[in-house]
């Protein structure tokens, strides 16, 4: 397939910006997203690009950035050796967690590994969130739990949480292209219990969890919790992430007013992640 790689350059140019900017990019078509010292590059599949399309109201009119850009077309290639070259390196958590693709031949050993093949994706565990909600999982007990990971990506959580021994797990994601990346990536672990669904907490209804994962964005918990808790057994755990250490009173606030209390949190490079137990 071939892409177009869009190159951005923002101002002011923080962590809020490039995150708004990635989360509209995303819903325009890109896939996959690189970040610079200097600008931001997003993938998009050629056929879903033309000049308009960043000129769009919602793009050129941001009351809290403005951006630039340059779009070129890339033909197709081998995405996994452009990924091995130049971006995607094996990834060690807490000394524990091992994350890699198929392609990387040195790597140190680790108790959990989990196998991410690129193709373009999102997730391949490099992001500040993705590092907490693991760092939260390995301190916890998930053996024979049914677990529920909201906005999967690629998956990197439910196999985890897969390979700790959750009884099952139910994947899910708005995003088509995510689904079945996790499908893949679940097959090349050998995962074989996890239920991958496209949509979002809508989807939840009569379900029930011992432990909800959440690595989505700061106003969909908001918006999602009373869902996620309705989801919960008694004594349910829910995890989340996505949110900046200065939102998490925000973030808890509302779980407090749901019956949650905080349990635990986690910071990374101003990033955050916080436990909350029934």
């Amino acid at each position: 397939m071939e892409y177009t790689k869009i190159t951005c350059t923002l101002s002011p140019d923080n962590e809020l910006a490039r995150e708004l900017l990635m989360q509209s990019l995303g819903d325009a078509g890109c896939e996959s997203f690189v970040e610079n010292e200097a600008d931001l590059e997003a993938y998009i599949p050629s056929s879903l690009y033309n000049d308009e399309l960043l000129s769009t109201e919602e793009f050129q009119n941001n009351p809290l950035f403005n951006f630039q850009y340059v779009a070129e077309a890339i033909a197709d290639q081998n995405w996994n050796e452009v990924w091995e070259k130049n971006y995607f390196e094996p990834l060690l958590i807490e000394d524990q967690c091992l994350v890699r693709a198929p392609f990387h031949e040195d790597y140190p050993a680790a108790a959990f590994e989990i196998i991410i093949n690129p193709r373009m994706a999102f997730g391949t565990g490099n992001h500040e969130t993705t590092h907490l909600m693991i760092k939260a999982m390995l301190e916890m007990e998930l053996r024979g739990m049914e677990v529920l990971d909201m906005g999967c990506g690629s998956g990197i959580l439910s196999i985890l949480a897969s390979m700790k021994g959750a009884k099952n797990v139910t994947a899910i994601d708005i995003d088509e292209w995510s689904t079945n990346n996790t499908l893949e990536n679940a097959a090349l672990n050998q995962v074989d219990n996890i239920l991958v669904r496209l949509g979002d907490a809508a989807l939840l209804q009569e379900s029930k969890f011992d432990v909800i994962l959440a690595n989505i964005q700061r106003n969909i918990l908001l918006q999602d919790m009373p869902t996620y808790v309705k989801a919960l057994k008694p004594r349910g755990v829910l995890v989340m992430s996505g949110f900046y250490t200065a939102d998490l009173p925000v973030i808890t606030q509302k779980a407090t007013e749901l019956g949650l209390k905080l349990t635990g949190s986690y910071d990374r490079s101003e990033w955050c992640a916080a436990r909350f137990s029934c």
